[in-house]
């Protein structure tokens, strides 16, 4: 089953899974564990997600994995507790936080490279507010979600500001930079 066939029933299975993710991570949740007998088969399927978590509109943690290797619910599970308590820039999510926090879904779609001879190639073909971009040479790498069009209209201010998350300079350009793109089915709790 395609992941945009998930129904709203299925979305806040996973996003009250995360929740309660969460709530394992602080102590609130004795004895949670995912049993994948508890869920359809939709949500076992193999799914790259992210979890993003925000706090008044404001970024607070995102994780995720752009491979497909663990089933949908268990990677939902992973993904949120690692959102809360291991994202290197936030510290972690306290109790407090939990009655602020809004959790955000994206399940991926599988990653597509992109052939490009120039910076101005990749620029011509991403689609803004479509594509999520991934950017690997050696051991720097990072991606955007689509969601940070939001914040980054521009395809230029958009790769600029990748690059600098992959550890390179803003005007960086390398022949053998690597460029995948991706889509994503998103869903927030309401």
């Amino acid at each position: 089953m395609p992941f945009s066939e998930l129904n709203e029933s299925q979305q806040n299975q996973l996003l009250s899974l995360a929740r309660q993710s969460i709530g394992n991570g602080l102590g609130l949740q004795p004895g949670f564990k995912v049993n994948l007998d508890d869920y359809v088969e939709a949500l076992q399927i193999p799914a790259a997600c992210f979890v993003t978590l925000t706090i008044n509109g404001q970024l607070r943690g995102c994780i995720g994995t752009l491979e497909a290797r663990d089933p949908l619910v268990e990677a939902v599970a992973y993904y949120a507790h690692s959102a809360a308590f291991s994202d290197t820039r936030f510290s972690p999510l306290s109790e407090a936080d939990l009655d602020t926090v809004q959790i955000e879904i994206s399940l991926l779609s599988p990653m597509e490279k992109l052939d490009v001879d120039s910076e101005h190639d990749l620029l011509q073909q991403l689609r803004p507010h479509v594509d999520g971009l991934w950017i690997e040479e050696g051991t720097h790498r990072a991606t955007f979600l689509p969601q940070v069009w939001e914040k980054l209209p521009e395809p230029k201010q958009f790769l600029e500001q990748l690059k600098l998350k992959a550890g390179w300079s803003s005007d960086y350009w390398s022949e053998n930079i690597q460029c995948y793109i991706y889509t994503v089915i998103m869903f927030e709790e309401k």
